[in-house]
């Protein structure tokens, strides 16, 4: 096989961002989600660009995710970025998530799910896996993250964090 000097997998890649992008803008707009949709977002914590509360940092140093659904509030976006406010335990937060932070995407009204490869900075010096950490959740009078450690590589399925019915 030859070598791929178009680089189609970032190309894959920055298209698919591109659907987060047009997703949020879109709820931006309106201020509100359509129907039943809410969406996991997993990102890492420590990408460039990412700014978090040094609490939210120290609780998930390496990756978190968020689930945008019910209570969320100043929902902002640029070409590279989105802003978003939300509640963990009571406490309103401010994020900054770069798209390129961006690991997962998850809808699940609709079962629509992205994986993006984002290298972590141990990744790149060392090529090491590192392990789903937590999951955070915005919430009123709950905790704020629920989780469990994962082997390095493993795939989560987020159906584990979805309230029964």
């Amino acid at each position: 096989m030859g070598q791929d000097h178009i680089r189609y997998d970032i190309l894959a890649q920055d298209a698919l961002r591109g659907v987060i992008r047009k997703v949020l803008s879109e709820v931006a707009a309106t201020g509100r989600l359509p129907g039943d949709h809410h969406f996991f977002i997993t990102f890492l914590t420590g990408a460039p660009g990412v700014r978090i509360s040094q609490h939210l940092k120290s609780k998930y140093p390496e990756q978190m995710t968020i689930v945008v659904q019910h209570q969320f509030w100043d929902l902002k976006l640029t070409e590279t970025q989105f802003e978003i406010g939300l509640s963990f335990s009571d406490t309103p937060e401010r994020l900054v998530i770069p798209f390129n932070a961006i690991r997962g995407f998850y809808d699940p009204s609709v079962n629509f799910e992205l994986e993006f490869e984002v290298p972590l900075v141990e990744e790149e010096e060392a090529s090491t896996a590192i392990p789903v950490e937590a999951v955070a959740k915005p919430a009123t009078d709950t905790p704020a993250a629920e989780g469990e450690e994962k082997k390095p590589g493993s795939v989560v399925s987020l159906d584990s964090f979805r309230k029964k019915q």
